[in-house]
């Protein structure tokens, strides 16, 4: 491990953006810039809840979704097929995925230097003491168990919107008024 600086889906969910929730202010003033949320998620009706959870909030949005941790980097880092990166500003990370799992994608996003201040919040079904050690000493910046369920899913959706979206002043970006930059160190 480095030591880092201190609803269809009929099209693939890594190529689906959808801009959620028009209906209010917040971090970004209400200037038409979304927040960008990069959702790594291999599972269909969990990604279709999130969206869902997304669409009936206050905040601007757009999620772009990587099924697997490669496809998630290779977003991040514009690595071909796709030319260009994504402009992300907060990462909802499981980490029981298909061809690179979310642990190892947590690593090289905290040991790469254009990407290690992106907060992650681990969001997975994971209850287990390790895996929770192990997220917080890969430097993720929460770690939020999968409830069963629609009403506590929904709500935990909405708590991470509260405290990430509404009070939480991210990289790049100020809280309540001021336009968001997101990802700074990859722009075109």
């Amino acid at each position: 491990m480095c030591s880092p600086r201190k609803h269809t889906l009929a099209r693939r969910p890594s190529e689906l953006v959808r801009a959620a929730g028009n209906k209010g202010l917040g971090m970004n003033g209400g200037l038409g810039m979304p927040i960008e949320i990069l959702l790594v998620e291999d599972n269909p009706a969990d990604v279709r809840l999130i969206m869902e959870a997304l669409g009936n909030s206050k905040m601007k949005s757009h999620l772009n979704v990587a099924r697997d941790g490669v496809e998630a980097l290779a977003l991040l880092r514009g690595v071909p097929p796709r030319q260009k990166h994504a402009h992300v500003d907060l990462i909802l990370l499981d980490l029981n995925l298909p061809r690179k799992n979310g642990r190892e994608v947590l690593v090289e996003l905290k040991c790469d230097p254009k990407l290690q201040h992106l907060p992650v919040i681990v969001l997975t079904t994971s209850e287990a003491e390790e895996d929770i050690r192990k997220a917080y000493a890969a430097h993720a910046n929460c770690y939020v168990t999968k409830p069963v369920g629609l009403e506590p899913f929904m709500r935990v959706m909405q708590s991470i919107e509260d405290f990430w979206l509404n009070v939480v002043r991210l990289p790049g970006g100020e809280a309540h008024g001021c336009k968001f930059h997101s990802n700074p160190a990859y722009r075109g």
